[in-house]
């Protein structure tokens, strides 16, 4: 793939007051930019310069330290040149002036990562997690990263188009050379070779589903009846007091998220209105969106009064923890032990009073997230890498009909279209205006 034939330039740092700002160039005039603006040819490869920068008029400019990374050997490919000057936005600007006065041009946004990726340096998956490490709000997430960055999921990918590769030369050879002998048993081998493969695309998926919080931040939707707790728990898990307290019904009308930290993870609360009949159409769009809340949740938190026999709204969220008993993690919390226990509820549930102690419910849900941190298992970080393993499943399944009854040319049809959406995780056959679209959402500078 043909690259532009020209030098770029930009601001690696974000803008404000720091001890340094990086300027960051690529191209094949990097080099000689950067001797034309320190006056001096001596540049050696990968060996830190302390230079002085002088503008158009010869005046000074700042005290850098240049760093040169001659091609191939550096991030993009191409030859690159940093200059790691005094913080602040004035002087890193006045670098990238003068870069521009000498032939660079600006860069645009993920440009540096996207010469990178047609220069054959990184592969899209690992693109994206560069995108997203920037961004990362969590440990988790920089962990998870930092396993892409590293080519995780890279190998995999290699690894299944290969299995998929070999099976379809079989194929293929079976095709053309009818007449040649195969193994009699080379159908179910390759039958049993597309369940495992299928079986691992699909464990990947609803892993990766599930654990989607390890990157954005968990998602805890806070439901019950009116006055089971529900903003006091918000409250206290915030350590003040976010949401109003009171002992009218349909208080909470709305939603209302709050992030906090538990342990190394992120997690969004969200205190939904109270689940009953609505008496008026606010608050019956509040009910609404409480139960989407819980259809976007990985977590479900249901909160009932320790103090109060169950009734018929009560009855209703019970139903919901039923519906989705089996798609999310659920913590039944009983609230209110301290003006007694009346309530008797059909499942496990932890007792407290979260006006005093909520210690026991914060560890609970640590323990869940920790083991939703724990898995080996690959995740995938965008929905274009889920779409991607769903489509190569799909034709995986589609294959296996047409095997069975030895239609071939159908078979080696579906298994060429999963081998297809398979490697286009890693070096998609995309035309340059979608390229640019991805890496048009990176930073500038990266």
């Amino acid at each position: 793939m043909n690259l532009e034939n020209s030098t770029i330039a930009a601001i690696a740092t974000a803008h404000g007051v720091g001890s340094i700002a990086i300027v960051r160039l690529s191209g094949p005039k990097s080099s000689n930019i950067a001797k034309e603006m320190a006056k001096n040819e001596i540049l050696k490869p990968r060996y830190a310069h302390l230079r002085e920068l002088y503008d158009a008029s010869g005046e000074p400019i700042d005290q850098v330290i240049v760093l040169y990374f001659q091609a191939p050997k550096s991030f993009t490919g191409e030859d690159v040149v940093e200059f790691q000057c005094h913080g602040g936005i004035v002087v890193a600007q006045m670098i990238l002036r003068r870069a521009l006065e000498l032939g660079a041009r600006l860069a645009e946004p993920g440009e540096f990562s996207k010469r990178a990726f047609l220069n054959g340096k990184i592969d899209l998956s690992e693109a994206e997690a560069i995108a997203k490490l920037i961004e990362a709000k969590s440990e988790d997430a920089a962990k998870i990263l930092a396993k892409q960055l590293r080519g995780e999921l890279g190998r995999f990918v290699e690894d299944v188009r290969e299995r998929l590769i070999r099976i379809l030369a079989y194929v293929e050879v079976n095709i053309d050379y009818a007449e040649e002998d195969l193994p009699k048993d080379l159908a179910q081998q390759m039958q049993t070779q597309l369940q495992e493969i299928s079986t691992r695309l699909e464990r990947i998926v609803a892993s990766s589903k599930r654990r989607a919080g390890l990157l954005e931040g968990f998602k805890v939707a806070i439901i019950g009846k009116p006055n089971t707790g529900k903003s006091s728990l918000l409250n206290a898990l915030l350590d003040y007091e976010r949401a109003i307290v009171s002992d009218i019904a349909g208080t909470t009308r709305d939603t209302i998220e709050e992030s906090v930290r538990i342990g190394s993870h992120l997690v969004r609360f969200v205190d939904t209105a109270g689940i009953r009949e609505a008496e008026d159409e606010i608050e019956r769009i509040g009910v609404e969106r409480s139960i989407q809340a819980i259809e976007e949740s990985d977590i479900v938190l249901a909160m009932f009064d320790a103090s109060k026999p169950l009734d018929e709204e009560d009855q209703k969220i019970i139903q919901l923890i039923e519906r989705y008993k089996d798609q999310k993690e659920i913590i039944v919390v009983l609230n209110k032990i301290d003006k007694g226990e009346v309530a008797k509820l059909p499942m496990e549930a932890l007792k407290l009073s979260v006006k005093q102690d909520i210690t026991p419910l914060v560890g609970r849900l640590q323990e869940i997230l920790d083991s939703l941190a724990k898995s080996d298992e690959i995740l995938l970080i965008s929905q274009r890498q889920i779409e991607a393993i769903e489509e190569a499943r799909k034709n995986i399944e589609a294959a296996k009909l047409p095997l069975q009854m030895g239609e071939l040319e159908i078979f080696a049809f579906h298994l060429g279209e999963a081998i297809r959406a398979i490697a286009s995780i890693t070096r998609p056959m995309q035309s340059e205006e979608l390229l640019d679209k991805m890496f048009g959402e990176f930073c500038l500078g990266k």
